[in-house]
């Protein structure tokens, strides 16, 4: 094996600086989104002080940070070891069943974790250990998978990630793993008899859910997107103050540096429901500015995906992909009522210390495919391995 750090990926060529540029932006953006929130008090009575933008400014920081790094690694050696990071994964999404799990105010779910004063939720962890561990069992067993008891391994290894934070009540994060293991799987060979079969399967699933897990109030946050309005328990009060602060900001926003004191307060608005705020800040023109960001980050990941030099990086790619995408979608159509409210946050926008760090691991994964198509810049490259 040669040296350890080889050769840096300097040549600005093998870094993708237009992903790296847009997801910074939006992190930026969120640092100063919270910002405005807390001067403006809106939010005070929840809590939200200085230390939330503080917070996210550190956490970017350190994500940049993380994001490098990881980068800079082959993502060929890093799946590898993964017997080091799994077992240290499922001890975190264990603790959340012990005394040091809580559920944080304003959540459904018991999927935090407090140790030494300091929060986090490990279900975000567990979001890459799962990409990088399905993507090496996806490499290593494509050509069989369509196989019964293949495919039977590889239905297990995701249906673990997705019961964990079930058993957690966190249905919204339990979604998005199961859209990273969809989109992975049928990134691979898969067999079209699977593909018809899966949307039957998938009824099922969500049968089974529907009148033996999901609980009545979870059940009307869903109903009540197909029957506005008729609400007795007001379910909906947070998405329809959601809707009227988009609508105040008109078409360029009430302005965000201005001192104005009359935004619109919405639950959780520094976090799971921040597009409301970037509608009533920015307005319909900042909304889709924000939207074509945030689309762009999704399309590149795709992107990426298909100049991979090998099939684990392809699969890497399109898991972050799943989960970019699936975490865009599900929470812009929360703030504008066509989606269920689930409780996940917007990438790089929404407040949340964990969050941020997990998301910019993840884009460090797929910069990692990305600089290390070429041999000659890889980092923890073995010469002997091709």
């Amino acid at each position: 094996m040669g040296s350890v750090f080889k050769k840096l990926p300097a040549n600005k060529h093998n870094i993708d600086l237009g992903l790296l540029f847009a997801v910074t932006l939006c992190a930026s953006i969120s640092s100063i989104l919270i910002w405005s929130i807390v001067k403006s008090g809106i939010s005070e009575n929840e809590g939200v002080g200085d230390s939330y933008w503080q917070t996210q400014l550190i956490s970017m920081g350190l994500g940049i940070v993380a994001e490098y790094i990881i980068s800079c690694i082959d993502y060929r050696k890093l799946v590898k070891i993964w017997w080091l990071f799994v077992p240290i994964t499922l001890v975190l999404v264990a603790l959340p069943f012990t005394p040091l799990g809580y559920q944080r105010e304003g959540a459904d779910d018991q999927g935090w974790i407090r140790v030494f004063g300091v929060s986090m939720q490990p279900s975000e962890v567990m979001k890459i250990a799962f990409i990088l561990t399905f993507s090496y069992h996806l490499s290593r067993d494509e050509e069989d998978m369509n196989k019964p008891l293949h495919m039977l391994l590889l239905l297990i290894h995701g249906a673990v990630p997705i019961g964990i934070v079930a058993l957690q009540g966190d249905y919204g994060t339990a979604i998005v793993f199961a859209a990273i293991f969809s989109f992975m799987l049928v990134s691979a060979k898969i067999s079209w008899k699977y593909l018809v079969a899966a949307p039957f399967a998938a009824a099922a699933v969500v049968a089974v859910m529907w009148f033996n897990f999901l609980s009545s109030f979870h059940k009307q946050r869903i109903l009540i997107l197909f029957h506005p309005g008729t609400d007795p328990e007001n379910i909906e009060y947070q998405q329809d103050l959601a809707l009227a602060a988009i609508k105040s900001g008109g078409i360029f926003g009430k302005g965000i540096f201005d001192g104005k004191k009359d935004y619109i307060y919405v639950p959780e608005l520094h976090n799971d429901f921040i597009f409301a705020h970037v509608g009533q800040v920015f307005g319909f023109i900042g909304s889709v500015g924000i939207i074509i960001v945030l689309a762009y980050i999704v399309l590149k990941i795709f992107a990426d995906s298909r100049i991979t030099r090998d099939r684990l990086g392809r699969f890497i790619c399109m898991g972050a992909f799943g989960l970019f995408f699936t975490h865009c979608l599900m929470n812009i159509g929360m703030a504008l009522k066509v989606a269920p409210v689930i409780g996940i946050p917007l990438p790089f926008l929404s407040g949340g210390g964990t969050a941020m760090l997990s998301m910019y691991a993840v884009i460090g994964l797929v910069i990692s495919t990305y600089s290390h198509r070429a041999v000659a810049y890889n980092v923890f490259y073995d010469e002997d391995e091709e």
